[in-house]
Order: C-alpha cells, then structure tokens, then sequence
C-alpha cells in the first residue's frame, strides 16, 4: 500500500550575507516569505503543511512560481529533509521531474542506462534486466554503444525519458507533464505516460495547465507563498483560484 504522510512540515532555507538587492538578511520585507529568529533570515518555501495520501489519489499541485510547488515534490521524494515535521513515505518512487540525473557525456549511451537508474534508487540487477528494453524504447540503434556527446539533444531527450520511465513506480511524482521526441516518439511518449500513471498508486503532479489536472487528478493543493490556501476536489479549488488568480488558469 502505497502512502505520503507529511505531518506540520515546514522548509526554510538559510539567508546568508545579503539578498540580491542588497538588503541584510535580518531584516523582513512585509508580504515576503523572510522569516527572521534572533538574528539568522530564512526563506520559507512552504509552512505547517499537512498532507495524507493514499492508493488512489491523483494530486494536483496549483499555485503562482516560487509558491512552494516544486520544493514539496522534492520533500516527497527525499530530496529536501523539512526543516520542521515529520515526512513518511510507503512505496517505490519515480521521481520524474530530475529525469538525466546522473547522465554523463562522456560515457555511452549503454553506461549511462545504468548511471541513470543507479542515481534514481534502482539496483544494478534491476537495471540491467531492462537496459535493452530501454535502448529499443530510445531508438538509439548503434548510437547506443557511442558517448552520450556524440547524440544530438533530441537522442539524448530519448534516452532520458527511456530510462525515467522504465520503472513502474507505486508513487509517481511529477513536475509537468513530460515528453520527448519527434511527434513519432512523442506518440510513444504519451502511451508510456498513460501506463505510468494509470499503474502508480498515487500522483503527484505539479503543472499550470488546470484542464491536465482536471482530466487526471481527484484532488487539488493550492499553494501561494508556502502555505495552502486551498485543498480539495478539482472543480471546487480551480473555482477557488480562477477567482482570486485568474491570470493562473490555463
């Protein structure tokens, strides 16, 4: 059974010096998300935040850039310890918004299918049972056994998406929609997505296209400045939204 807890997490990060526009970093600017104790400035990206997820919920992620959005998935998936609160994870995790992790240039494209999946948490045995399905997904033919610097953008897009999505997780997180490719791959590309998330137990995706989350999510978190100004079903918090940010809907 596949479930995120998130119990009063908050995540700062420290200020140290001065800010970009030359203000100490003990001094707050009204409306920012600068908080300052006994002297030390930090950024919260998201405060006090509570979340219970389980097998079957597909969650949209909403809200302006810089609201928190992509710092939560990063929380999620064990990237970002919280600064406050507690973070439990039940279940496998593809973490789809740092597909290439781990990819380098100078290695082939065969080496690099298991660099990629050694840096997303899978096991060497695990990788090479899939390394050929995933060189066929890629379409590299003998490319596959050349550096990675030799591939144009388009071979190396491939083989990232290949090997992000070889792996059916039981929690899958995401920061938009992802593609890849030629409008060939590209149609590829969409069925291996759709078998994704239909597979996963739960989903996260973080996106400003609001008819994407209506046709895949059952519910919706809405962050502005780090902290939830709504949480509920799609039509009920995209209500809520366009209202208040219309210049958010897309």
């Amino acid at each position: 059974m596949a479930r995120i807890l998130l119990e009063n997490v908050t995540v700062a990060y420290p200020l140290l010096g001065r800010t970009p526009g030359g203000t100490p970093a003990n001094t707050r600017k009204p409306g920012s998300n600068v908080v300052t104790q006994k002297g030390r400035s930090s950024v919260v990206a998201f405060s006090d935040l509570s979340l219970d997820l389980r097998d079957g919920d597909r969650l949209g992620l909403v809200g302006r850039n810089g609201s928190g959005k992509s710092t939560l998935l990063r929380v999620m998936a064990g990237v970002y310890e919280p600064s406050l609160g507690r973070v439990s994870v039940s279940g496998n995790i593809a973490s789809l918004f740092n597909v290439g992790i781990g990819m380098q240039r100078e290695a082939t494209g065969r080496r690099n299918i298991e660099l990629m999946g050694l840096a997303a948490g899978r096991s060497l045995r695990e990788i090479r049972a899939k390394a050929d399905e995933i060189a066929d997904f890629a379409e590299l033919g003998p490319f596959i056994d050349l550096p990675v610097r030799t591939y144009s953008s388009g071979m190396a897009m491939r083989l990232k998406f290949a090997c992000g999505t070889a792996f059916t997780p039981e929690i899958l997180l995401m920061d938009e929609w992802l593609g890849a490719g030629d409008t060939e791959f590209r149609r590829k590309a969409r069925e291996r997505m759709r078998e994704l998330v239909d597979q996963a137990g739960i989903l996260v995706l973080a996106t400003h296209n609001h008819k994407l989350i209506q046709s895949e999510c059952n519910k919706v978190l809405w962050l502005n400045r780090g902290r939830v100004r709504a949480l509920g079903p799609p039509e009920e918090v995209l209500a809520k939204l366009e209202r208040r940010e219309p210049k958010l809907i897309d």
